[in-house]
């Protein structure tokens, strides 16, 4: 089921989760779907990682540098979602760790699984880098990736070749930034590359987490004024530790708004920021449902148990 096909009129929860750390097993993931199922969600989006470089000990006392994957399996862990609970999946394609061969191979296998709804992304700058240097062979861009995408729905290969059957097509969505892209020089260069992503294909937009309603208000604001017409979905995440006062601007690049870090300076504990966080996602959801957003999607990672009592008290 595409996103598209979502009933505006009544309200629904989606949910993104990551892949079990390599050699973890899908106990933890399966175990955290069971509580959010109860909600029905309209999707769950399945997060995607590239490799990066770590350093191991040897014997001899010295380093070496390897590149490693913490996180893979996002095409099978999104079939196995979509196998074990029948809800409606949207795996990450990313432009970060890929070649344009990796995508092409990712699209068909996604294709042979029944998968049809997509999240297009640049992905983020690996660990070590300073800024974001495509993989070789790969995409700078999501609006390259968006463009291979097109190009696969139109029934081409990247170098040009027919797919002799070219099967089901792909929906697909890309993230916006009510605060602005961490890179972007302003908010309006920033919104003219959304502009484009939708002027190239793309359908819906799903924000960065924000903690601020009145700044996603005046991004769908603006984003009208500029002629962006895609649904634009709310991403939101609970506060769940005192530490994220400080943790989440600098990882997120978004505020905390003054009255919230003014009540989190006031708890003793993880838990007291959690309850905190919990009260505040609560009356920040129910504020966007008064300005008309149905559509809610919950960032999961660290905070499933507050997403579901979250959810629970929205229903």
């Amino acid at each position: 089921m595409s996103i598209l096909n979502l009933d505006t009129t009544h309200r629904r929860f989606s949910f993104e989760v990551l892949p079990p750390l390599k050699g973890t097993g899908t106990g933890k993931l399966f175990a955290d779907i069971d509580k959010l199922r109860a909600f029905d969600p309209a999707y769950i989006n399945i997060t995607t990682h590239h490799s990066e470089f770590v350093y191991r000990e040897l014997a001899n006392g010295q380093y070496e540098r390897q590149r490693i994957r913490r996180r893979p399996g996002t095409v099978a862990i999104a079939a196995a979602i979509q196998q074990r609970y029948n809800i409606p999946v949207q795996p990450h394609v990313i432009c970060s760790g890929a070649t344009i061969e990796d995508i092409e191979y990712e699209l068909l296998d996604l294709q042979f699984l029944g998968i049809s709804d997509l999240l297009l992304l640049r992905g983020d700058k690996a660990r070590e880098d300073s800024r974001f240097i495509p993989t070789a062979g790969g995409h700078a861009h999501t609006t390259d990736l968006i463009r291979q995408v097109q190009r696969f729905n139109e029934g081409f290969f990247a170098d040009g070749t027919p797919i002799k059957n070219p099967g089901q097509s792909f929906d697909f969505g890309v993230a916006c930034y009510p605060e602005k892209h961490e890179e972007a020089p302003n908010m309006e260069m920033d919104m003219q590359y959304l502009k484009e992503k939708q002027d190239l294909g793309a359908q819906y937009a799903v924000t960065q987490l924000f903690y601020d309603n009145q700044k996603y208000f005046d991004f769908v604001e603006k984003a009208r004024g500029m002629g962006i017409t895609i649904p634009i979905i709310p991403g939101i995440k609970p506060l769940a530790k005192l530490a994220q006062l400080t943790v989440v601007p600098k990882t997120f690049h978004c505020d905390i708004p003054e009255p919230l870090a003014r009540e989190i300076v006031k708890c003793k504990t993880d838990e007291d920021a959690r309850l905190l966080g919990i009260e505040w996602t609560t009356e920040q959801c129910k504020e966007l449902y008064q300005h008309g957003v149905n559509n809610i999607h919950f960032y999961t990672v660290s905070a499933v148990d507050s997403v579901v009592e979250v959810a629970r008290r929205l229903l």
